[in-house]
């Protein structure tokens, strides 16, 4: 599984076209667990850094989708890890999940029921709610931005200290220009171009992204011009 250590200390795991975080500090953190069967990949890279699963202390989801909490469950069949996302990714067995509409009836027809469980977290699967603006611990403050559009619960996690954004799938890479998210998969296109325009408010280099490679200079201005192109 390619990886790139996008700034030191920090490195990016790719599997089946989704990326995962590595932040490797006296514990580590992930960020996003990416699809199921992303674990080998994940414990490959952390063996690679002379490291061990039990160092994993936090997982921070930035959105509760599939491809993005799909390694969870196996990685806490070996660790105990706390398991951060925004508070608007609690749904329980009979509430609406955060796709678009149409996802949302196929996961309502009865037969297609028994594999909803592989596409959301649900209440019990998540220690920490998140409002956004808390300061977590990793990379000498790591704030938590709310970034609805793509999903509710869509967060963007941004080191002042580091200069680094990281964006989930607030946003997406296409070659050398960013996208909005793609409207099939999101359940609010403007909701997302407004999150976009927030972020490019703020001051940052590196931009670690859900999908595609990291922007590792100048991701400020990439994001400025996104935001003010229409959605």
């Amino acid at each position: 599984m390619p990886t790139i250590e996008v700034v030191p200390g920090v490195h990016q795991l790719m599997f089946a076209g989704v990326n995962i975080a590595l932040i490797a500090e006296e514990e580590l953190t992930l960020v996003d667990t990416g699809v199921p069967g992303s674990l080998p990949g994940i414990l490959s890279l952390i063996r690679r850094l002379g490291r061990s699963v039990e160092e994993i202390s936090t997982v921070i989801i930035t959105h509760n989708h599939f491809d993005h909490i799909g390694g969870l469950p196996e990685l806490r069949r070996l660790t105990d890890v706390k398991v951060f996302a925004h508070e608007a990714a609690l749904v329980g067995p009979q509430a609406e999940v955060p796709y678009p509409q149409g996802i949302r009836r196929l996961l309502r027809v009865p037969f297609l029921s028994p594999i909803r469980r592989r596409f959301v977290l649900e209440s019990g699967d998540i220690d920490v709610q998140l409002a956004g603006g808390e300061m977590l611990r990793p990379l000498g403050g790591l704030q938590v931005i709310h970034t609805p559009g793509h999903t509710p619960c869509s967060i963007c996690l941004y080191s002042p200290e580091r200069k680094m954004l990281f964006v989930g799938d607030a946003m997406q890479r296409r070659r050398r220009k960013l996208q909005f998210p793609a409207k099939i998969v999101s359940t609010d296109l403007a909701q997302a171009v407004e999150s976009v325009r927030k972020l490019a408010e703020l001051d940052f280099e590196v931009l670690v992204l859900g999908h595609g490679r990291p922007v590792t200079r100048g991701a400020r201005a990439w994001v400025q011009a996104l935001g003010h192109t229409e959605g």
